[in-house]
């Protein structure tokens, strides 16, 4: 069984994207949701910080559709290449 790497990642992207958009909405509306998550993300994507703006949210959700794209393409890639072995 091999994946689709394009499928694999626009799924990846959508979920990735969708998670870091609902927490940082949730964020946002209640101060503190998910504050260690998105403090954690912070320290991974360059230019986001853990704060409740909408600004931030559109970067967080920006930084978690690409990373998404990417990794799913990434395991989808390599899991076809380790599959025919």
């Amino acid at each position: 069984m091999k994946f689709s790497e394009k499928q694999l990642a626009l799924a990846c992207a959508i979920l990735w994207g969708a998670v870091m958009l609902l927490v940082g909405l949730a964020n946002v509306v209640w101060s503190g949701y998910g504050q260690d998550f998105l403090r954690l993300m912070a320290s991974v994507y360059p230019g986001y910080h853990a704060g409740a703006s909408l600004s931030q949210v559109a970067i967080g959700t920006v930084y978690g559709i690409v990373d998404g794209l990417l990794g799913g393409f990434v395991f989808a890639w390599l899991y076809n290449r380790l599959a025919q072995a």
